[in-house]
C-alpha cells in the first residue's frame, strides 16, 4: 500500500511559508515592540508631569487622576496605531483607524454603563457641584460624600453604612446638597388651645427661642399663624441652625423642649386632640345607672 504524500507536502509547504513570513516580519514586530516600550515610557512620563503640574494647584485628587488617565489612554491609542503600521507594513493608517473605530464601537456598546459613569464622573469633578464632606440627597439615597472616583461616588449614611452610587445616577437626577451652606432653615408646627391669646403665645415662643444655643442669631426666627386645627390654632415656627444632620437633630430637640417648657411656664395650653360624640338618644351614665339600681 503506497502512502499518499501530497497532503503532507502541502502542509509542510504551508508551514514553511508561514515560517518565512514570520522571519520576514520579525524585524518589524521587534521594532513595534520597541515602539510600544517607548510609548509606555512616554505615558508614564506624561502622567508624572501632569501630577506634578496639578499638585501645586487646587485640583481634586480624583480630577488629577482623571486627567492622567485620559492622557495615558490617548498616548496608548496613538502608540498602538503607530505600532500596528510598523508591524504590518501593508496596513495603512486609514485602515488602522477604521479598525480602531469598529473596535471602539464594539467596546463602547459592551461597556456602555462604564463609559457613561466615567464621563459623568469627569463632568461632576469639573463642575464641582459637591465637595468632600457635603451631605447630599438624591432620590432615596443620602449620605456624606467621602470620595468621588471616575465611576462611583461614595456616600456615608448617618447610620454608618457606605453606599457606592454610580456617577451617572447622580448626574441624571436632581441632587440636594444640604450642607452647601453652613446654616439651614428648619420648621415645626406648634398648636395652642383656642382659648389662649394668639399674640401672647407667639411672644412666648419667640422669647423662648431667643435663648436657644443651636438657633443661629444672624437669621430671624419666624412665627406665623398657620391654620385652624381640629383642637388648636397652629403656628409654623421657622429658625436657622447648622446644616449637618447631627446639628439639625440636636437643634430640633432643643427647640421642641424649649417651646414646651416656655409655654408650660407661661400657662399657655398645648391641647390634646378633642373629640365630640353625639348620640341620637339620651345616654345614661354609669353613675346614674348605679343610682337607679340603688333606688
Amino acid at each position: 500500500m503506497e502512502l499518499d504524500i501530497a497532503p503532507i507536502k502541502i502542509l509542510t509547504d504551508r508551514l514553511e511559508a508561514v515560517l518565512r513570513d514570520a522571519i520576514a516580519i520579525a524585524p518589524n514586530v521587534i521594532a513595534a515592540m520597541v515602539f510600544l516600550t517607548l510609548t509606555w515610557l512616554v505615558a508614564r512620563t506624561v502622567r508624572w508631569t501632569i501630577r506634578q503640574l496639578l499638585r501645586s494647584r487646587r485640583f481634586r485628587p480624583a480630577l488629577r487622576e482623571a486627567v492622567q488617565t485620559v492622557s495615558s489612554v490617548l498616548i496608548w491609542l496613538i502608540g498602538l496605531l503607530v505600532a500596528a503600521t510598523i508591524a504590518l507594513p501593508g496596513l495603512t493608517p486609514s485602515e488602522a483607524l477604521a479598525g480602531i473605530g469598529i473596535g471602539s464601537l464594539a467596546i463602547g456598546l459592551a461597556f456602555k454603563d462604564i463609559f457613561e459613569n466615567f464621563l459623568a464622573g469627569l463632568l461632576i469633578l469639573l463642575r464641582e457641584p459637591m465637595r468632600l464632606g457635603d451631605y447630599v440627597e438624591c432620590q432615596d439615597v443620602s449620605g456624606t460624600v467621602e470620595k468621588i472616583s471616575l465611576r462611583d461616588t461614595y456616600l456615608r449614611g448617618t447610620d454608618g453604612a457606605l453606599t457606592m452610587v454610580p456617577n451617572a445616577f447622580l448626574f441624571k437626577n436632581p441632587v440636594e446638597v444640604l450642607t452647601d451652606q453652613s446654616i439651614r432653615r428648619q420648621s415645626i408646627t406648634v398648636g395652642v388651645a383656642y382659648g389662649e391669646d394668639v399674640d401672647a403665645a407667639r411672644d412666648v415662643i419667640k422669647n423662648t427661642l431667643a435663648g436657644a444655643d443651636t438657633v443661629k442669631p444672624e437669621k430671624p426666627v419666624q412665627i406665623f399663624a398657620k391654620e385652624f386645627g381640629s383642637s388648636s390654632v397652629d403656628f409654623e415656627v421657622a429658625w436657622w441652625s447648622g446644616s449637618k444632620p447631627v446639628e439639625i437633630r440636636a437643634s430640633r430637640d432643643e427647640v421642641v423642649a424649649a417651646i414646651k417648657r416656655g409655654l408650660d411656664e407661661a400657662g399657655v395650653e398645648i391641647p390634646f386632640p378633642y373629640r365630640t360624640l353625639t348620640f341620637k338618644e339620651p345616654v345614661q351614665l354609669a353613675g346614674e345607672r348605679l343610682q337607679s339600681a340603688g333606688e
